[in-house]
């Protein structure tokens, strides 16, 4: 079954079920091949789209042309997932359908499990019955959190494990150790399971903030018309996560506090939401290529998870350290155009949704990392540099952003079957080191790169602005308003 020209991970012996069979099914299932041994009689996927159905049946796997619902949910999955003997996997790449209750059911029939993103049932995201906090992803990483404390240990469940949520994680903990290595720290560094001495460890180091730092240069040969969204990735998927609330986890250095900014009542409280949609909010920050851009402060689960893991507190509880956390994203051009035309429109969505796959993109790069910024040497930009034409010659079905986030989810798959009773799991808790041994090989160059920019850096200076010039990484001087 796999690739003799690739390396076998391990075999997985039960039956799989990949939930969602769009750009990021299709490029995961070509990796599953490669990488791991299992019965193909047993592999199904689950979509209501027969698009690329194709694909399933040339390789002789099973399709079920179905809805994952709240209602029919464990009827339909648990004879998939319970289908013979061994250990089954449910690799969840679906929207509309409710990460916690999936990886419960999977926890409870034994089942390993993996996603990319904290997803919530069909209507969450668009109800307007709800309040905004309500429709955070603050608020649903906190019951996936309720449930680990509640349920600790068991069968592992690899949550938000894609790209972003997911692959940055481990990122950052590089970054934080190349940054000692360069300013002259000399500590041990922490296990990797020792949480409270990488937040040490990074409040050592002197670091106040990290941006997910992401610019998408790839473009179509033909101009987006009018009534159109176009994106490199789904379309559906960022919508959903550019409506809700923008989010960011929020650091113990900042002096200031955004007109719009909300406090969580329950929590962690690691971070803060603004009343304003985070695909219409937009922040200064800087990556290797274009050098200082805007990007989006669209939500996303590290932002959260990362703020919340780095915390530093007493022995009493109190919050002594945290940095500030927060996605940064320049999409395609196409994208921001999208962006443009729908918030122009009032936030009315266009009726025609594309996605921009490898068939049709001509060229570009997504430059995906972490800007660690706020210590000694200023600011260190860390992460993977990868191209259309590469993603293209390393794995079947990919442009540059869906190889970043699928080689994840087999790295995450790899480290679930190596650690199958690990219980709930975010990124920011795997060992970096195993993770990125699996997954560089799918990352183009993968580099780190210091910068003396800051937000203050050559500011036009035509007008007067409320800035804190005494410190430049204030959130203040970040958000652009």
């Amino acid at each position: 079954m796999a690739n003799e020209d690739y390396p076998v991970y391990a075999d997985i012996t039960g039956p799989i079920v990949m939930i969602g069979f769009g750009s990021i099914g299709r490029g995961t299932l070509p990796l599953i091949e490669r990488h791991f041994t299992f019965d193909k009689s047993r592999l199904t996927v689950v979509d209501p789209n027969e698009r690329h159905r194709a694909q399933v049946d040339a390789h002789g796997y099973r399709f079920v042309k179905e809805a994952v619902t709240r209602e029919n949910y464990e009827a339909l999955l648990t004879p998939l997932l319970t289908n013979g003997e061994g250990q089954g996997f449910c690799v969840n790449l679906s929207v509309d359908t409710s990460s916690l209750d999936l990886m419960k059911l999977c926890r409870k029939l034994g089942v390993l499990y993996i996603d990319t993103v904290v997803e919530p049932w069909l209507g969450f995201y668009y109800d307007e019955e709800l309040r905004n906090e309500e429709r955070t992803n603050y608020r649903l990483r906190d019951a996936v959190q309720r449930e680990k404390l509640a349920n600790p240990g068991g069968t592992t469940a690899v949550s938000c494990c894609g790209a972003n949520p997911g692959m940055v994680s481990w990122f950052v903990k590089q970054a934080l150790l190349d940054i000692a290595r360069d300013t002259g720290i000399e500590t041990p560094e922490p296990a990797a399971g020792d949480r409270a001495a990488w937040a040490a460890l990074m409040r050592q180091v002197g670091v106040k903030g990290i941006h997910v730092a992401e610019r998408d240069t790839q473009y179509a040969p033909t101009q987006k018309p009018i009534g159109v969204f176009r994106n490199t990735w789904s379309v559906d998927g960022f919508l959903s996560e550019g409506m809700q609330p923008a989010e960011l986890g929020w650091g113990t250095h900042e002096k200031w506090l955004p007109a719009t900014a909300r406090k969580h009542s329950r929590g962690s409280r690691a971070a803060i939401f603004l009343e304003q949609p985070g695909a219409n909010t937009r922040v200064r920050t800087w990556c290797p290529t274009p050098g200082p851009q805007f990007g989006y402060l669209v939500t996303h689960n590290e932002a959260i998870s990362l703020a919340d893991y780095f915390t530093v507190r007493s022995g009493s509880g109190e919050v002594q350290f945290r940095p500030t956390c927060h996605y940064a994203y320049h999409p395609c051009n196409d994208a921001v155009l999208s962006l443009n035309e729908l918030f122009g429109a009032a936030g009315k969505f266009q009726p025609v949704h594309e996605l921009m796959t490898e068939e049709v993109l001509v060229e570009g790069v997504d430059e995906l990392g972490v800007l660690l910024f706020g210590h000694e040497k200023n600011a260190y930009w860390y992460g993977s540099r990868l191209s259309l034409a590469e993603a293209r010659q390393l794995a079947p079905f990919q442009n540059a952003t869906a190889l970043q986030v699928t080689s994840a989810v087999l790295t995450g798959m790899v480290w679930a079957l190596e650690n199958p009773e690990r219980g709930i799991v975010e990124t920011e808790e795997m060992d970096f080191h195993r993770c990125l041994e699996i997954q560089k090989p799918y990352l183009g160059p993968v580099e780190g790169i210091f910068t003396d920019w800051t937000p203050l850096t050559d500011r036009p200076g035509l007008f007067d602005e409320d800035l804190d010039m005494d410190d430049p990484w204030q959130f203040k001087n970040i958000l652009v308003r």
